[in-house]
């Protein structure tokens, strides 16, 4: 409830309750007036003052106690995505094992459709400021080509556990990896991790073993953990939906399902990207499961009129809007590193929530467009200084392997266009009208807010959205793809701001 409502309905509470007192007292007043004779009786008077201060005390305790927001959650999203209709039967609960696989026929489309691909010479001194370098593309497409060893990274996919379950018609693939050693007498935190576009469960790969064995890389052991990495369905080795409306709060409901499958009832989640809103909606549907929500991207989505006055006046005057001097650095000039970024960076999502089944037919027939599409955005999403690079800084914060690994994952799923149908399927009704948009967060909460991230966002904005934020770090490098470019950073700060729930037990504050 904003504000102004609040105090809105504040005032008739008090006008109803001043206006009822005084009613009273005046009935008591009448029944108690001076004698005839003029005389006053002190013990009456003394009984109706008392009164009188018993029911404006009363009043206000009544207020308080009705006027008490609940803690609305978010509706579970029962839904069926598969094919057809939903059958009689009940659906099949089993957690299958799987592998990924590498074909000869597989690769050998593959070498054919690179060999036969076209290219345009790019503008000089262009670097990616007209998106990717077409001259630093050839060399991708030759690594890709002469190099990259798809089968080897197949072996690195599969050195984790892979399973695939049935929720809601449709098979949902996730990674699953408990700690390989555990302290005596200590147990492992399940910890769900979600991804985003146009990423995978492949980029937590480099995080993984920091959070289920952080003792063997120099962390501390205190917490450790059961990670468990879905890929979206539609995304990766997920099946897509096959009904129209599968958004953010149908999928935080699969991997909610997912979660209690496993047989885990209190647990952890982390995302950014898609993975920020789909664990904000989970904390939203189940807060009393959910521990603590870490995310290295808070996006809010409800911007009021104080937020507008921030943006016009928190430069000068940062303090009366909540703002840290990091936080001034990171988001002025507002129109140059605010506004203007995200009108150069969003063009994507404006055709992905339009129309993605059409330019996403060009991106699954061609690899090499599929990687001209994706490796941009790793490009300037990490670095927006990148674009006045030829080579877009991409091999100084990752390297091919790893980028062609995550390219790979959306060519042999062929799942690019059901990962784009995401953005209409979230963003067709318009931003800020969904009621996951309009709920608060009262799930502990700990951000890691990384300096070259797409969008600033303040800890005083996240706090209207997420209220119980008890961990807000800036985090001295990196940008959009954390887990991925800077797992160290990113796991540090998990660990710590379990570190801090479990010693405070703030899960357990929350549901008193």
């Amino acid at each position: 409830m904003c504000y102004e409502v609040t105090q809105m309905l504040f005032q008739n509470e008090v006008q109803q309750t001043n206006s009822q007192g005084k009613a009273l007292s005046v009935a008591f007043r009448t029944l108690n007036r001076p004698s005839a004779d003029g005389c006053c009786c002190l013990k009456g008077r003394a009984g109706i003052m008392l009164l009188e201060i018993f029911l404006i005390l009363g009043a206000i305790i009544i207020y308080f106690l009705l006027s008490k927001k609940k803690e609305e959650t978010l509706p579970f999203k029962e839904g069926w995505w598969g094919k057809g209709q939903k059958p009689d039967t009940e659906e099949d609960t089993t957690i299958r094992p799987f592998k990924v696989e590498a074909t000869e026929e597989e690769l050998s489309d593959l070498f054919r459709r690179l060999d036969q691909a076209r290219f345009t010479e790019p503008l000089e001194d262009s670097c990616f400021h007209y998106g990717i370098n077409l001259a630093y593309l050839r060399k991708v497409v030759s690594y890709w080509k002469n190099e990259f060893n798809w089968k080897k990274q197949v072996e690195v996919l599969n050195k984790y556990p892979h399973f695939k379950t049935k929720i809601q018609g449709i098979d949902i693939h996730f990674v699953h990896i408990k700690p390989p050693r555990l302290p005596e007498g200590q147990s492992a935190k399940p910890l769900l991790m979600v991804h985003g576009w146009p990423g995978s469960f492949y980029e937590f790969y480099k995080i993984i073993p920091l959070l289920t064995d952080p003792a063997s890389h120099g962390l501390s052991s205190e917490h450790v953990f059961e990670v468990i990495c879905p890929s979206i369905p539609g995304y990766g080795f997920s099946e897509a939906p096959h009904k129209k409306g599968f958004d953010s709060v149908s999928a935080a409901s699969v991997f909610y399902e997912l979660m209690l499958r496993l047989g885990f009832h209190e647990f952890y989640a982390q995302g950014g990207d898609w993975g920020w809103l789909i664990c904000t909606n989970l904390a939203q549907i189940a807060p009393n499961h959910l521990k603590g929500l870490h995310l290295n991207l808070a996006s809010v989505t409800n911007m009021g009129f104080t937020h507008l006055l921030s943006i016009l006046l928190g430069r000068y005057l940062p303090g009366l809007f909540g703002f840290q001097e990091e936080d001034v650095r990171r988001m002025f000039p507002f129109l140059k590193k605010g506004l203007y970024r995200i009108l150069a960076e969003s063009g994507y999502a404006h055709i992905q929530a339009t129309r993605p089944d059409t330019v996403g037919c060009g991106l699954n027939d061609s690899p090499v467009g599929l990687a001209a599409y994706i490796l941009e955005k790793f490009s300037v999403w990490t670095n927006p200084e990148f674009c006045n690079l030829v080579d877009g800084g991409l091999e100084r914060k990752f390297n091919l392997d790893d980028l062609l690994t995550n390219i790979m994952i959306y060519w042999v799923s062929g799942c690019i266009i059901s990962s784009m149908r995401f953005y209409k399927e979230n963003m067709q009704k318009g931003i800020g009208t969904q009621k996951h948009e309009k709920l608060t967060v009262q799930v502990p909460t700990g951000i890691a807010s990384f300096p070259n991230e797409v969008m600033h966002t303040p800890q005083a904005w996240a706090q209207k959205k997420y209220t119980n934020i008890v961990s807000f770090h800036f985090m001295p490098r990196g940008g959009h793809f954390a887990a991925l470019e800077e797992p160290e950073l990113l796991a540090e700060d998990i660990l710590q701001f379990v570190g801090k729930v479990e010693k405070e037990q703030l899960w357990t504050k929350k549901r008193k």
